[in-house]
């Protein structure tokens, strides 16, 4: 699945590429799946693309919003798969579940794994769209401050019990971040997991802030995660330091054994060296 760095690495090669071309025609898909959401059918969608030129693309937490001129926004979010650019002479795939023709006979396509919101919006609707609206700040913004960050964490302890997995990656707290950075953030930071956030110092907030954004920023500068595609179809080169693939091996900053446990609905990897349980 796409995560804040990939989306925003994304958005970029969109603005830098696709902007200002005109479509021809805009097609839904030709591989029906239950779990890729549409807000129109395939001739309202055919109908209302056809013209439009493309402007500024933005990232807001897991979701890409489009423009497509005059009036309307291309919405695109909570997805993984491919979004590709094709130059002119391409073969077409397939299967795919967006299909965009510019009139240079370039065109767009995207193909979803699991599953993703692909909706057209009349301008300013889009911001009514569960997930986006009340979103909150995110961390590549430049109000995603230490004392935003700091706050965030004192209204989500009065809410309850919370773990630093859960502050991560439940609820879009910090927008835009997964099961899949959030390992590396918590390992950057040397912190459990299952650590609850009550008990973090004001030193062990400034590393998880200073983690989080660094985190980030690292992975946007390398081109996204090493298993994600960018807008031409080349992976991204960071390597994810907490994965499957580190299970079972020596943790590269301490050597002890690095652990996998099942956590908040998915997998967790962890240094028991590094990240000591609270």
């Amino acid at each position: 699945m796409f995560e804040l760095p990939e989306m925003n690495v994304i958005a970029k090669q969109i603005q830098n590429t696709l902007k200002g071309k005109t479509i021809e025609k805009g097609s839904l898909g030709n591989s029906p799946h239950k779990f890729v959401w549409y807000n129109n059918t395939p001739a309202e969608f055919e109908e209302l693309t056809r013209g439009k030129n493309i402007g500024n693309a933005k990232v807001m937490g897991r979701w890409m919003l489009i423009d497509f001129n005059p009036g309307y926004v291309f919405v695109l979010g909570e997805c993984g798969g491919k979004v590709l650019y094709h130059p002119a002479g391409s073969s077409v795939p397939d299967k795919y579940h967006l299909y965009i023709i510019f009139t240079d006979n370039s065109f767009f396509t995207v193909t979803t794994q699991m599953w993703g919101a692909m909706e057209l919006y009349k301008k300013g609707e889009e911001k009514n769209r569960e997930y986006i609206k009340d979103m909150k700040t995110t961390p590549d913004n430049p109000g995603f401050t230490f004392d935003y960050f700091n706050n965030l964490v004192d209204s989500e302890i009065k809410k309850g019990k919370r773990s630093i997995k859960g502050l991560l990656t439940q609820d879009q707290i910090v927008p835009g971040l997964g099961n899949a950075i959030a390992q590396d953030i918590m390992f950057n930071a040397q912190i459990h997991p299952k650590y609850p956030i009550q008990d973090l110092s004001i030193m062990q907030r400034k590393t998880l802030f200073t983690s989080i954004t660094g985190t980030i920023k690292e992975i946007f500068d390398k081109g996204g995660r090493y298993d994600e595609y960018d807008l031409f179809g080349k992976k991204g080169s960071y390597v994810r330091l907490m994965d499957k693939n580190a299970a079972g091996n020596p943790c590269p900053e301490c050597g002890e054994t690095i652990k996998k446990i099942q956590y908040l609905g998915g997998a967790c990897y962890y240094c028991p060296g590094c990240q000591v349980p609270g």
